[in-house]
């Protein structure tokens, strides 16, 4: 910075009162020479004039305020403004590249202001925005992100180490905690995986998880897994900006609800499957496997595994009500509460069905064993009576009764249809075939 000191010149050619003073100016303020010196009569060289001693100091401030510009273009431009932009409190930066389109796992940065999306940038500067609004928020969506980008959005929203590294890592129970400020609601996603028979191998339900980390103006979701998409849900939520002017809470609330509606219809879909197979199992041709019966409350376990654990924490979560949960969304988390709880309900009742299912199905393969049992026992009974009187007259003694005589062959062979035909009867009369 160059400075020029205050001093009096007085023209040779002019009277005592034609004099100027160029007072102390910093190069770099956003000031023309001519205002950093003028002539106490505005004298200009360009009226035809002939040059005084203060013309010539005119000249040479303007040039070395133009020197000056050259050598520092920037330290010296706007000082006001630079201290402004680091203080955060004056015009804000041109926008840099974003940095989280290079992020891998980064599906979507939104910034809502007011209930209304705007312009966000990159994550640091969107942040920046919605800080200095106070109804301003950014939702910033993952899809199975990985360490080096945890740890980035980690380092620029200031979350726990432990918790950015969670979040890169699948298989979550459902679940709420608090860090400070911070709150994280874990989630598991199901979908109903259309088949066309139930069969020993069938997919029923496919789950995933979502990390939801509300903090102080931003939304964190973390999605791993085959589970749903949030694209149309941020659609839907964007045609409203009443909703999304309750803050970052009101995605965490749209998220649960649609998750628990998603749960109410997978647990629709689940009962029609239930329903054929009780069908089945009590249908006179067609016979369940046992295989398959399995199969299907393993699936059912899975989708107990990610709805019921959900239903106490989602509770506590409503009567402890932190502080920046606004008090409508309370009550909107109330009604997600007894929907999950009708899902958790379902699930249960058709696990307890499946028990019921499975015992039956064991009980009648029991009883079908002792049933062909009884049968084969029958038959042996027949035969045996057969073998007995072949038995008899295959002996070779000289004095058998009716061996000598004519017809004591055929008398053998009635005999022997006689015994069978009558002890078959008897068995079919008692059930045994």
């Amino acid at each position: 910075m160059i400075a020029i000191p205050s001093r009096r010149i007085r023209s040779a050619n002019t009277p005592d009162d034609d004099r100027f003073a160029v007072d102390q100016h910093a190069v770099g303020r956003e000031q023309s020479p001519a205002e950093c010196s003028r002539p106490a009569k505005n004298r200009s060289i360009a009226d035809g004039a002939a040059p005084t001693a203060g013309d010539t100091v005119y000249r040479e401030v303007a040039r070395r305020w133009a020197a000056a510009q050259e050598r520092t273009p920037r330290m010296g431009a706007r000082p006001p403004s630079m201290i402004s932009r680091i203080l955060g409190l004056g015009e804000a930066a041109a926008p840099r590249q974003p940095t989280s389109v290079a992020l891998p796992g980064v599906t979507e940065l939104a910034l809502y202001v007011a209930g209304r999306r705007q312009p966000a940038g990159d994550l640091s500067r969107a942040l920046t925005l919605a800080r200095r609004s106070r109804d301003g928020f950014i939702w910033l969506d993952l899809h199975q992100p990985t360490a080096e980008t945890m740890a980035t959005v980690g380092l620029q929203l200031d979350l726990p180490d432990l918790l950015a590294a969670s979040a890169a890592q699948g298989g979550h129970r459902p679940g709420v905690e608090r860090f400070g400020q911070l709150t994280v609601v874990t989630l598991r996603t199901a979908r109903y995986v259309t088949h066309a028979e139930l069969t020993p191998t069938s997919e029923v339900v496919d789950t995933g998880a979502v990390l939801i980390m509300v903090g102080d103006h931003f939304v964190v979701t973390a999605r791993h897994g085959a589970g749903n998409a949030l694209a149309a849900l941020r659609a839907d939520v964007e045609q409203s900006p009443s909703r999304l002017a309750l803050g970052p809470w009101s995605i965490a609330h749209e998220i649960c609800s649609d998750l628990t509606n998603q749960y109410l219809r997978v647990a629709a879909q689940v009962d029609l499957d239930l329903e054929h197979v009780e069908e089945t199992t009590f249908h006179r041709e067609r016979r369940l496997d046992v295989a398959q019966v399995y199969q299907i409350k393993r699936e059912i376990v899975e989708f107990r595994r990610a709805v019921v654990p959900l239903v106490a924490p989602l509770r506590s979560l409503i009567e402890q009500s932190p502080a920046d949960l606004p008090e409508r969304l309370r009550e909107y988390f109330m009604d997600v509460s007894g929907r999950l709880g009708r899902a958790a309900d379902q699930i249960t009742s058709f696990d307890e069905l499946l028990n019921s299912v499975l015992q039956a199905r064991l009980a009648q393969v029991t009883v079908e064993q002792n049933h062909d049992m009884r049968r084969i026992a029958a038959w042996a009974a027949i035969a045996a009576t057969q073998t007995f009187i072949a038995g008899i007259y295959g002996m070779n003694f000289e004095h058998i009764p009716e061996l000598s005589w004519r017809y004591g062959y055929y008398l053998a062979l009635l005999s022997m249809a006689t015994v069978g035909v009558v002890m078959y009867r008897l068995f079919r009369r008692s059930g045994w075939l």
